[in-house]
């Protein structure tokens, strides 16, 4: 099976989801809310789907925090799975796409592992069906991308090595795409999922939790419980979503 790593910040007020509490109406205490919500899902689906699962966290020094950042993740991810079945890391590197690429490379080629997911909490509505789908697929393209609005990324898993320098470089989708092919490595595709960043984004994920609760599909549990409590309103002006209170 896959091993999962899921890259994570410390949810903490200063930091978590600054762009919604920036141009949203959530509160910096309901933004570090919603990304322990986030990041609880996402742990609890690669747990689910049955393979390892590393949590790739950044220490509280990269963001000069007064706060011990593995003790407030690992309290978190012990509240949410057994955690037998999970270990933990420093995330390496100064960008996004470096650290993913470290993690990738050392558990491919050091570790010598099948198969690696990279997810952050941020890909809200990622499942363990997505995540075992992509193990499928990864026996037959050494690479899997599951694509998110906007050109971005929500998951990726590699069998095999790319070139990760600036790999998540806009258009995310179109970069991590060309790099594989580059390195002569076919590529596959999961289903197009929400992504976290934007107050649009914010808007989607909240209108697609309550309208799956509604109809009784399933819906990501800690992520349903914070949208019933968040008070938020979504509406449409000029054909495009918004987010208020």
């Amino acid at each position: 099976m896959t091993t999962v790593a899921v890259l994570t910040d410390p949810p903490h007020p200063d930091i978590a989801l600054s762009t919604l509490v920036e141009t949203t109406p959530i509160s910096k205490g309901e933004a570090a809310e919603l990304y322990e919500a986030l990041l609880r899902d996402t742990v609890l689906a690669a747990a689910k789907s049955g393979g390892d699962v590393l949590v790739n966290y950044r220490p509280a020094a990269a963001f000069t925090l007064d706060i011990d950042s593995k003790a407030e993740i690992r309290d978190i991810v012990a509240d949410t799975v057994e955690l037998d079945s999970v270990r933990f890391e420093v995330q390496v590197g100064e960008t996004f796409a470096g650290r993913a690429g470290n993690t990738a490379t050392h558990l491919l080629e050091t570790e010598g592992v099948g198969s690696v997911g990279i997810v952050r909490p941020e890909a809200a509505m990622l499942a363990r069906t997505d995540i075992d789908s992509a193990a499928m697929k990864l026996r037959s393209a050494p690479v899997v991308l599951g694509p998110a609005p906007g050109g971005r990324i929500g998951y990726a898993a590699f069998a095999d090595t790319i070139d990760f320098a600036d790999c998540y470089a806009p258009p995310a989708l179109e970069t991590l795409t060309n790099r594989a092919l580059e390195a002569d490595l076919g590529v596959d595709f999961l289903e197009t999922k929400p992504y976290l960043e934007t107050p649009s984004d914010l808007a989607e994920i909240v209108l697609t939790v309550r309208t799956r609760q509604r109809a009784d599909a399933l819906v990501p549990p800690y992520l349903a419980t914070w949208v019933e409590n968040c008070g938020l309103d979504v509406s449409t002006v000029d054909g495009e979503l918004c987010i208020d209170r």
